[in-house]
């Protein structure tokens, strides 16, 4: 094991470790990492220290010794309406550094890592791929629902409708108040539960564990028995690299289509995979959502809280739905392949469990996970759409997006921030038939941050919501719904085609075909040669904008990030 011949080569490791109550016994145990996000930053990392320790016991029982460290995340919640959010992706790259100082420094012999939240545990999976240690994802799951199955979703919507004088201040405080009642991920298929379930589907959790109410008991058997296996990777040698290949991250994406997952997952899939030396492109995000079975109601395109999910079955009842098209062979970290997993599942009592989960909330799972020949939908969940708008692609979740704006030709209107959109929106100075663009909001442009408030205040209005879009080279909620198209790529602050954009152009977005095209001048049709022409023109006037950060992470991050299609991840 590697840190037994580090102790060779640094005389001074054991006394250190002697330092802090390690013991002389302890000292020639399997040494086990355990990263976490814990910290009083937000609901789903304020908890997480009760299944660190728990994981830490399980290591401790399997013969091994457990060595905790702490990286917290921030909350993209917390850091909406402000510029605080503009540092939500790059501290994604910035968790991902830091287990990779953490692993270096002192190298181990596997990993535990635990988080729970939108980029917490993208970070982990990243991190797990760079330093390609044995190791196991715990996942800090997800919070209850509120009164009425209140989730936190909904205050979005709920604040425009304040705004515009729909309900009252005190009916809005009231929502805030009761939105989130306990620790975990916000309790709809957000990014954060997506990504949770994004690393059971690669094979890095142990089976049934993503997405757990947070505070099932069953969590803190799952983190003991995490502790444990990560022991028995250490001496089996098994790496993160030999458990997760291309077919690993092709079943990602099915499992992805199936529960209709967030956008943001086009960003992070892409850069989890780069870190583990695979290369994955938005078209084959495109090409495995065609004819995909979208079978999970949950919000928010979706009835019921994310709570329900795991009371339905979880990961393990997706796929077992979605079984044909999945790869059964490939290895997962219980050391088994994922079809005997799901075949031990069956034999286990875990069905049953969940079963009675459901009844206590008066559902059958049915309701929860549709059968495959009685999904919900049967063409995945996202589209990537391309064409001289955006030429590497930009991506819509059109399961949350309503049926009127599937095929449409729209008048550009186009804004340089998110603050200036917004305001226009909320004056009712965006009309019916209007593309609202928000750019330089890209990686480059002021590092990719949410456009959440913006894509509440259109899909809560029930004129505009049917008769506008929104794009943006900037990234929306997994929480957003209504006619939101992003990372559009080439971004603007990199030349791309949505800096050109001018008012009154005509945009034409085409679900379909995948289709988003600059199609005309003030009002006027174009033809595509005409176009090509005047884009043409238009760049060689085109004056890049000044850097939005000249110090600090956000400049480090800007100076290096990729396209938003290409996972905006720090080269």
């Amino acid at each position: 094991m590697i840190s037994q011949e580090i102790r060779k080569i640094a005389p001074e490791q054991d006394p250190l470790r002697m330092g802090m109550g390690w013991t002389v016994a302890d000292l020639s145990k399997p040494q086990i990492m355990i990263e976490s996000t814990f910290g009083d930053s937000h609901p789903g990392s304020a908890h997480l220290l009760e299944f660190v320790n728990q994981a830490a016991e399980g290591v401790k029982e399997e013969g091994g010794k457990a060595a905790r460290y702490f990286t917290t995340d921030i909350c993209d919640g917390m850091a909406q309406g402000h510029d605080g959010i503009n540092y939500s992706l790059a501290h994604r790259d910035m968790i991902c550094n830091m287990i990779e100082i953490h692993a270096g420094a002192t190298p181990f012999d596997a990993g535990v890592f635990v988080s729970s939240c939108d980029k917490g545990v993208p970070a982990h999976l990243m991190g797990i791929g760079r330093t390609n240690l044995p190791s196991i994802l715990v996942t800090g799951g997800v919070m209850d629902a509120g009164p009425d199955l209140l989730t936190l979703e909904q205050i979005g919507m709920y604040s425009a409708m304040c705004q515009r004088g729909e309900i009252t201040e005190d009916k809005l405080t009231y929502y805030k108040q009761h939105a989130c009642p306990s620790c975990g991920a916000c309790s709809f298929m957000g990014t954060a539960s997506t990504m949770q379930v994004m690393g059971e589907a690669l094979g890095l959790m142990l089976p049934g564990s993503a997405l757990m109410p947070a505070t099932c008991e069953d969590l803190k058997t799952v983190a003991k028995e995490a502790g444990k296996q990560a022991v028995k990777l250490a001496l089996q040698g098994l790496r993160a690299r030999d458990i997760v290949t291309m077919k690993s991250f092709e079943n990602a994406i099915m499992v992805h289509a199936a529960i209709s997952g967030s956008t943001n997952s086009l960003i992070h899939i892409p850069a989890i995979a780069h870190e583990f030396g695979i290369e994955i492109d938005s078209d084959l995000f495109d090409k495995m959502h065609r004819g995909a079975h979208y079978l999970l109601d949950i919000r928010p395109a979706g009835k019921w809280p994310a709570q329900y999910f795991y009371y339905a079955g979880g990961v393990p009842r997706v796929m077992e739905e979605i079984k044909s098209m999945l790869h059964l062979d490939v290895m997962t970290v219980t050391g088994k392949t994922l079809g005997e997993n799901l075949e031990e599942l069956k034999q286990n009592g875990y069905y049953d469990k969940c079963d009675e989960y459901c009844a206590k909330v008066g559902r059958k799972r049915e309701d929860i996970i549709r059968p495959f020949d009685k999904a919900i939908g049967t063409n995945g969940a996202i589209a990537i759409l391309k064409g001289n708008l955006a030429p590497e692609g930009a991506v819509i979740k059109h399961t949350a997006c309503p049926k009127e704006m599937f095929e449409a030709t729209l008048r550009a209107r186009p804004f340089d921030s998110e603050e200036e959109a917004i305001a226009a929106v909320l004056k009712h100075d965006i009309q019916p038939g209007d593309a609202v663009f928000i750019r330089y909001e890209g990686p480059k442009g002021s590092g990719m941050p949410e456009m959440f408030y913006t894509s509440e205040a259109i899909s809560s209005d029930k004129e505009l919501g049917k008769t506008i879009a929104l794009i943006t080279d900037g990234r929306f909620s997994g929480a957003s719904t209504g006619p939101s198209i992003g990372h559009v790529s080439p971004e603007a602050a990199d030349g791309g085609p949505i800096a050109l954009v001018e008012e009154g152009d005509l945009i034409h977005i085409s679900i379909s075909e995948r289709k988003l095209e600059i199609v005309g001048v003030k009002g006027e049709s174009k033809t595509p040669e005409e176009m090509e022409e005047i884009l043409k023109a238009r760049k060689e006037k085109w004056t890049p904008k000044a850097a939005k950060y000249q110090s600090g992470v956000l400049k480090i991050f800007s100076e290096h990030a990729v396209s938003p299609m290409k996972g905006g991840y720090m080269k």
